[in-house]
This record gives structure tokens, sequence and C-alpha cells, in this order.
């Protein structure tokens, strides 16, 4: 048996990022083949992977990241199981490069991300080296895309929140700073659809019929009951739709009289918000 020297650990912490100890049993069970330690340690990663597949993996990192031109954005959720992992150094590191990954090739889906090449392996196996390094259950869980004629993002807290929004009007910097203002009330106010003309039917239906219910057992009567509901849909509206909403930096603003006042004409057309 080759003796295992601690310049061979070291070159195989720096190789794969794996414990000193970890690194220490692979090259001890190959007898000295880096090819093989390394393989060693990925299959370790795979075992620990299957042990924690059931576990709870709550805690993570949320980056949101736009690329120069500001005409794409994306947001990917890397999971863990503890926030003492979530705000590791190293764990960030990785989900900043996933995330860069991500933008510099704008895979379609979460399952073509995780299919791409990431130092050499997949990304799928890159998760799997992690969770034998760090003994956690850890997945990259959401991915978000988003292309359009200018694109701001915006992360809220440590790592734990980020908002894509998506503007009409061509990338300046009175747009940049309003586009991130708007971010900001997304992340705040979570709103469920950008304007009333996005709110989908069902949920319509839903507000509307609570409001009804509502203003019978109040006791109104029932020729005032689709009159009050209306005004209750507006004021639904006023509260869960973004350009509807009171700007939270300026009360006597809506967002989009906010974005109006930055910019003519200026209007958010999408947004994207991922949150632990």
């Amino acid at each position: 048996m080759s003796t295992i020297s601690a310049a061979d650990v070291n070159k195989l912490r720096q190789m794969t990022g794996a414990g000193m100890m970890d690194c220490k049993k692979a090259l001890t069970e190959t007898n000295g083949d880096f090819d093989a330690a390394v393989d060693f340690l990925r299959k370790k990663g795979a075992k620990v992977s299957a042990a924690r597949a059931d576990r709870d993996a709550k805690e993570g990192a949320i980056i949101a990241k736009t690329s120069s031109d500001r005409k794409t954005g994306v947001i990917i959720q890397l999971s863990c199981e503890t926030d003492f992992v979530a705000k590791n150094e190293d764990f960030v590191k990785f989900a900043n490069s996933i995330a860069e990954l991500a933008l510099a090739n704008k895979p379609a889906s979460l399952d073509a991300l995780k299919a791409l090449d990431l130092d050499g392996l997949s990304l799928s196996d890159r998760l799997i080296e992690q969770v034998g390094k760090i003994g956690e259950k850890i997945d990259v869980v959401k991915y978000e895309l988003v292309e359009a004629n200018n694109v701001v993002g915006y992360i809220h807290g440590a790592n734990r929140l980020a908002v894509l929004v998506a503007l009409n009007n061509n990338p300046s910097d009175a747009n940049f700073t309003a586009g991130k203002d708007a971010a900001m009330q997304v992340a705040a106010l979570n709103p469920i659809a950008v304007d009333k003309d996005d709110v989908d039917s069902t949920t319509i239906e839903r507000e509307l019929e609570i409001a009804k219910e509502q203003i019978r057992a109040e006791g109104k009567p029932e020729n005032m009951v689709e009159k009050i509901a209306q005004g209750k849909l507006s004021k639904f509206y006023k509260e869960s739709t973004l350009l509807n909403q009171e700007f939270v930096k300026d009360g006597s603003l809506t967002v989009a009289q906010m974005l109006d006042k930055a910019e003519a004409g200026l209007k958010v057309l999408s947004f994207k918000r991922i949150s632990l």
C-alpha cells in the first residue's frame, strides 16, 4: 500500500473541495490513484444523497443575475437543509456559479440546466459532489429565465428572496432605478399579477364570490350585492396587482405612476419572484 502524504491529501482537497479526512480515506482506499479517489468521493456523495433523499431542504440561497446588456435575467434557488450551510461562503459561491451558468446558456428548463457542464461535470453530478462534501441534501429546486427588452433584478436580504422585472423601454440609468424600485415592491408586497387584466378569471370569480358572501352576511339587500362586490373587486386589484398598488416609497403614487414619472411610457411587462 502506498504512503499517502499530506501534500497528496491537500491536492485532492483542492481538486474536489472535500474534507481532509474524506480525501485521506479516498486516497487510502484507492492506493493513491487520484482519478479513482475523485470517483470514490463522488460515489460517497451519491450514497449520502440517497440517504438524505427524504430530508426537508427548506433553507438555501436564491440568486438573481442579469446580463450586461440587461436583455436576459435568471433566478435560481439552491436548497439545503440548514441555515448554517445556506450562509456558508462556499455554498453561496456555488449558487452564484449556477446562476452564471444559467445566464450564459439560457436553458429552457430546470432539467436542461442540470444537464449543463460545470467545470467538467454536469451540474447534476456537481450537486451530488456537494452533497458528499457538505453532508446535507442540496439541489437546484427552482429556475426562472426572463428575456425582454430590459430586465432588472433584485435580491432581498441574505439571498432569501429574489425578483426579476421585465420593462418595455430600452435600458437607461433612470429606468434601472425605477425597475429596481418595482422589483423591491414585488419583493415586499408579492402581487399576484402585473395589472388587473393579467388576473386569471378563476381568481376574479373567487374574489367576487367571497365578496358577495361577505356582503350578504352584513345584511345588505340583494339588489346592492353586485355593485358592492364590484367595488370590493376594484380594491382587490389595487392591493394585489403591481401597477395599481401604492408605491411603498411614496404612497401618493401608484407603481404605474412612479414608473411613468421616472421615464415617460415606462411599464413593467412581467415579473418573476422566488422566495424561500
